[in-house]
């Protein structure tokens, strides 16, 4: 029995007759295993296929595939085990009941083992096992295995329905790129990305071990479940029979007789609708396994300042003089960027704009607490600028790669520190001390794309068991960090934004508040708040990042909408740097105070992010539904819609319709299938209030 099968009773075997492999897509599966969502049959050689079974009248949904295969070095594919017995069984386990489907077969020279899981608090999604023994009585030489390698062919189009009008698919990709892609994005013929989880660049890498390919009636979606990062791929390929997923290594290793080699413990999940159900499904089982997601702090639910629009030419007289302008705008926090310190790696206070040294920083954190306004700091840990005395001095600390090479960090044109290694940490964790407990901020944010995963670390001063640990140890950093600042201060808030990436998972359990990280649009502030509440939770302290980075840079509809934090960088009453300005213009500041006004209100994002509602691919217009306090808030987004609209998620009884924005009353719908007719450009926000 695997690790975490948790307790089995009621077994039955059933032994295969053996049949070849000719002919079997022709023949009855001769093994299965499902529930009530989804069912995975295997043929003779344990090639699989997966049915729906909330339509049990159709056919199957993928054709037979070897969706567990291993690769050996001479280049050879092992696809057929001819399938032996098959045996199921109830389990019990800390994701509740469930039932364990066994099937053991063999063939060149190894035995292969698959486990099936499906528990009764999760339908439709799968934990697959698989483990391949040499039976032989040679060495085998092994390069890689795949697991659950499936083909979504694309939904025959009605009659009458355009060729081309909408992509046959939609993809969520929880890989790190450096160009910093949409992590939502149409699927055509062509689409081809790998979605490596290692780094994808220098300083690019890491995520969230999952990919999801979806169309409008049904999706697939598959993952890792190991608690700690690991160096994989997730390949999503489109050509003309549909979309293929699936969950590669590449290993180097060689079985010697009678050893085994495990796989990365998977899951397959089938699913309505778009990626949320299954990020949230994955969000839960990972917390019964034991992850830790801490709950956001009231204070993390709060309006943003931050000094950024400054940039790095900000000093401290700047800064006092416009925090009048946040308290009187509404805004509760005020952060301290990128700029304050000596460089990257000593984290002292910059000589020529805090003359006094801690003198000055101790005063600034005053005067923003004097403004009422909680003060934040802004530092980008695991980096070491050149001619840093911390370069100079601790050497030690660097992570090298197999030729003994600095890992560059382009940003902050710096150098990687190992997250793994001891001095690392008491060095880092000093400084959290005095960054929260002496200078007394009440927030940290934790900058940079760098932060989202490391290279393997081969500096010899570590005393590495293996490279791999400086990957899956940057969650045990980041942990302590956290820890260390709600130790201080347990209101504390600590927001890590790891910029442009895709987030990773593995880090979570680190931060109370997750930005928009940069977006390059308000698509993809939207795209990350529905990717982040179903990963965090419902109720996660998303912000939207500074609205300045959003379309025409007043979006402000976009992050309020989908239940994020809202945050300027606005410069006031003047602005050091006009070419590329960020001033509160007298236009600018009706529309900030207006916006401020509204979130303030009503602080959705402390509702219930009811993201399963609405496919944000296929559904026109794109739609977003926070449930809070017995009222329902729906954002629209569209160039142009005029039309009806659903209103999915209201309970039986009317509801008293209103444009908050444009304060408007719309009329009166009715319970679970009101709909209602709207007209807007580019977004329109509503309330639907319990009568």
């Amino acid at each position: 029995m695997a690790a975490g099968a948790g307790v089995l009773t009621s077994t039955v075997l059933v032994r295969s007759a053996g049949a070849t492999p000719q002919g079997m897509a022709r023949r009855a599966p001769a093994a299965s295993a499902g529930d009530a969502h989804l069912g995975i049959e295997f043929d003779a050689s344990m090639r699989s296929r997966l049915r729906d079974t909330r339509a049990p009248s159709l056919p199957a949904l993928t054709d037979w595939s070897a969706s567990e295969s291993l690769r050996l070095k001479d280049g050879t594919r092992l696809e057929r085990f001819a399938l032996r017995e098959h045996s199921q069984q109830s389990a019990d386990g800390p994701a509740g009941r469930g039932t364990l489907w066994q099937l053991v077969g063999s063939g060149g020279g190894l035995e292969k083992s698959v486990e099936i899981e499906l528990f009764e608090r999760y339908p439709g999604f799968a934990i697959l096992r698989v483990s391949y023994r040499n039976l032989s009585s040679a060495p085998i030489a092994i390069a890689g295995w795949s697991n659950g390698a499936h083909r979504l062919p694309a939904l025959v189009l009605h009659s009458g329905t355009a060729a081309g009008a909408e992509p046959p698919f939609w993809s969520y990709c929880g890989s790190t790129h450096s160009d910093r892609r949409d992590w939502v994005q149409p699927v055509r013929v062509g689409f081809n990305q790998p979605n490596f989880m290692g780094m994808e660049a220098s300083d690019y890498g890491g995520g969230t071990p999952i990919v999801d390919v979806w169309r409008r009636d049904v999706g697939i979606a598959i993952g890792h479940l190991e608690l700690t990062p690991e160096l994989v791929s997730l390949p999503v390929v489109c050509d003309a029979a549909g979309v293929g997923v699936a969950l590669t290594k590449s290993v180097e290793c060689v079985l010697a007789p009678g050893e085994r080699l495990g796989t990365h413990e998977t899951f397959i999940a089938l699913h309505r609708g778009d990626h949320f159900h299954v990020l949230d499904v994955y969000r839960r089982f990972m917390i019964d396994r034991g992850v830790r997601l801490p709950a956001p702090p009231p204070a993390a639910y709060e309006s943003i300042w931050c000094a950024w629009g400054y940039e790095r030419d900000c000093t401290l007289d700047l800064i006092v003089g416009t925090l009048p302008k946040v308290r009187e705008l509404g805004l509760h926090w005020a952060v301290i960027d990128d700029g304050w310190q000596s460089n990257v790696g000593d984290w002292k206070l910059n000589a020529a704009k805090y003359p006094r040294g801690e003198e000055d920083m101790h005063r600034l954190v005053g005067i923003i607490r004097a403004e009422r306004l909680k003060p934040r700091l802004w530092w980008a840990p695991l980096a070491a600028a050149p001619g840093s005395d911390l370069l100079h001095d601790r050497t030690d600390l660097l992570l090298l790669d197999k030729d003994g090479a600095p890992q560059a960090i382009s940003w902050w044109n710096s150098f990687y520190l190992c997250p793994a290694y001891q001095g690392t940490l008491d060095y880092t964790l000093e400084l959290v001390r005095r960054f929260v407990g002496d200078w007394g901020f009440a927030g940290l944010k934790i900058d940079g794309q760098h932060l989202n995963g490391v290279a393997p670390c081969f500096n010899p001063a570590h005393r590495h068991a293996r490279p791999e640990e400086s990957v899956e140890k940057l969650q045990d950093f980041f942990e302590a960090v956290y820890e260390t600042v709600v130790g201080i201060n347990p209101e504390a808030v600590v927001e890590l934004c790891p910029c442009g990436t895709a987030y990773s998972f593995f880090n979570m359990r680190a931060f109370n508040q997750a930005p928009a990280s940069d977006p390059e649009s308000s698509w993809q502030v939207r795209l990350k708040g529905k990717t982040l509440k179903a990963l965090m939770g419902p109720s996660a302290a998303f912000a939207g990042d500074h609205v300045e980075l959003s379309d025409g840079g007043n979006d402000f509809a976009s992050t309020v909408g989908v239940g994020g934090i809202i945050s300027t960088k606005f410069t006031w009453p003047r602005d050091p740097k006009p070419k590329d300005s960020f001033l509160l213009t007298p236009e600018r500041e009706t529309l900030w105070r207006k916006w401020i006004a509204l979130y303030n209100e009503r602080l959705l994002p402390q509702g219930t992010y009811r993201g399963e509602l609405y496919d944000i691919g296929f559904d026109k217009p794109e739609t977003h539904v926070i449930e809070k306090s017995g009222c329902f808030y729906y954002a629209f987004y569209a160039h142009e819609f005029n039309g009806p609209v659903p209103l999915r998620g209201l309970r039986p009884g009317r509801y008293r319709v209103r444009d908050y924005v444009g304060d408007r009353d719309l009329g009166e719908v009715a319970g679970q299938d009101a709909q209602l007719a709207i007209t807007f450009r580019g977004a329109l926000l509503i309330e639907a209030v319990p009568v």
